[in-house]
């Protein structure tokens, strides 16, 4: 008689007996694991009536502990960001700095004031925590914090504008990521979109003749994630809100930055990015940008402007849909509070890393290619770029130095990278993969070269 293959497995409480999937358990719960391990014993079931061999009890174990964790394991984790985009999108954007953790902890672990005024005892308006900062950051006049910009844009637009025109430049009609474009919010917010002037060319008398009784604000966005050069012309936030300003009954003037800055960007060697003071002081009457891209801090939208507007906003009954919760209120202020110290540049990570020294990147390439010259890879280190990301500074990009592994399969070596604990992202140039230590943070590096290693010693077999 011949062996019974099916004889060789497990029981499934044997199976759940082992130390090792008990820890398993420790991490996901009984049942849950339970479910996977008997899902594991019908496939394996199921390949032996295809022809293959049976596994052996160890080897059940690994790939039961290999399917829990891909299953069961949250799918939201922590990588490591080696590509050189600071406000990297994919990645979860600006990160936060140490103060604004320990913020979002404090209130997180507690009861808190949110809405609560603690000097009169009775209820209180979250919008009130950060607004001071901001006014006081800005020179604005009142602010409202908001889930997102494109929250922001939507509430601005549909408060101000709702069954009412909007006159927007032709060269202005982005797209954000996503694949969300500014017609599309304006369309949802209720408001007519009114196109004037050229792609590439549009004057104040494009936005003129463009008034009706029903023009209900001017819209201007900031050409964040793109550029347009060479024979080109538009009309300035100052000129626009002239325009506005000189009508029988004046209309708002929105500046979308999008990403938004609260400081220069020139003396890093780069373009010069509209500030939002700038936008405050050219007169605009509402501000919008986001909290998570050169702010360096949680994602949320922000609105400055005058104060009549920005108490109108705070009644729109949309608001309560868009509104930002304790811990993002947390982060924000302890953000914010970098600023007002003038501390922002050694604080926040985004301008740490805008800022950080051509040598220092040099230097810690350097480290990174001693430390792997035992490694089956060609390395070297060559000159590159770092980009912000975020849909700021398009084209712009901060010099670095890469460290490059030569690999026959780029593509398999990056798989097996992300495939690591915690995945590591990196990017191919020129057939080599690259590391750019701006975007490495320094505690970081150990856990880097661990995964290099590993990573090379699989692709190589």
């Amino acid at each position: 008689m011949s062996d019974n293959p099916y004889r060789h497995l497990p029981s499934l409480d044997a199976l759940l007996a082992r130390p090792e999937i008990l820890s398993l358990i420790d991490a996901f719960g009984r049942g849950p694991v339970r479910d996977e391990a008997r899902d594991l014993l019908a496939a394996i079931r199921t390949e032996i009536r295809a022809g293959a061999t049976p596994p052996d009890v160890d080897a059940i174990a690994v790939r039961l502990q290999d399917q829990a964790r891909v299953h069961l394991a949250p799918s939201l984790t922590p990588v490591i960001n080696a590509a050189g985009v600071i406000v990297h999108t994919n990645l979860g954007r600006a990160l936060l700095s140490e103060a604004a953790q320990q913020a979002m902890v404090a209130v997180a672990r507690s009861y808190s004031n949110l809405e609560y005024d603690l000097p009169a005892g009775k209820r209180g308006s979250r919008y009130v925590h950060a607004e001071a900062m901001l006014t006081r950051l800005t020179g604005a006049e009142a602010a409202l914090v908001v889930n997102n910009n494109a929250a922001a844009v939507n509430l601005v637009l549909r408060t101000l504008a709702a069954s009412k025109e909007v006159v927007i430049s032709r060269s202005e009609l982005v797209e954000i990521g996503g694949g969300f474009r500014i017609p599309d919010i304006l369309a949802q917010s209720g408001a007519t979109l009114v196109e004037v002037g050229t792609t590439n060319r549009t004057r104040l008398a494009d936005y003129e003749n463009a008034l009706t009784e029903n023009t209900g604000l001017l819209l201007k966005v900031h050409q964040s994630n793109y550029r347009i050069i060479g024979f080109t012309a538009e009309a300035s936030l100052q000129e626009l809100v002239g325009l506005a300003r000189s009508l029988p009954v004046p209309i708002p003037v929105v500046n979308d930055l999008g990403s938004g800055t609260l400081l220069d960007t020139r003396p890093y060697g780069l373009a010069y990015e509209p500030t939002v003071q700038d936008s405050i002081d050219a007169g605009a009457d509402v501000v919008t940008f986001s909290g998570d891209k050169l702010l360096g801090g949680p994602q949320a939208g922000i609105i400055l402007g005058r104060r009549k507007i920005i108490e109108q906003l705070k009644r729109q009954p949309l608001t309560r849909a868009f509104r930002v919760d304790k811990t993002t209120l947390a982060a924000l202020q302890a953000t914010l509070m970098a600023y007002l110290r003038g501390a922002a540049t050694e604080e926040i990570p985004v301008w740490r890393m805008i800022g950080a020294p051509a040598e220092t990147l040099a230097q810690r390439a350097r480290a990174w290619a001693d430390a792997l010259v035992d490694v089956d890879a060609r390395i070297e280190l060559m000159p590159g770029g770092s980009a912000v990301g975020g849909g700021a500074l398009p084209g712009q990009t901060l010099p670095t130095t890469l460290l490059a592994l030569s690999c026959p399969h780029p593509q398999r070596l990056l798989a097996a990278l992300r495939a690591c604990s915690p995945p590591i992202i990196a990017r191919v140039q020129e057939d080599w993969v690259v590391f750019d230590p701006r975007t490495v943070l320094p505690e970081q590096e150990p856990i880097l070269l661990d995964a290099i290693r590993k990573a090379l010693k699989l692709v190589h077999g």
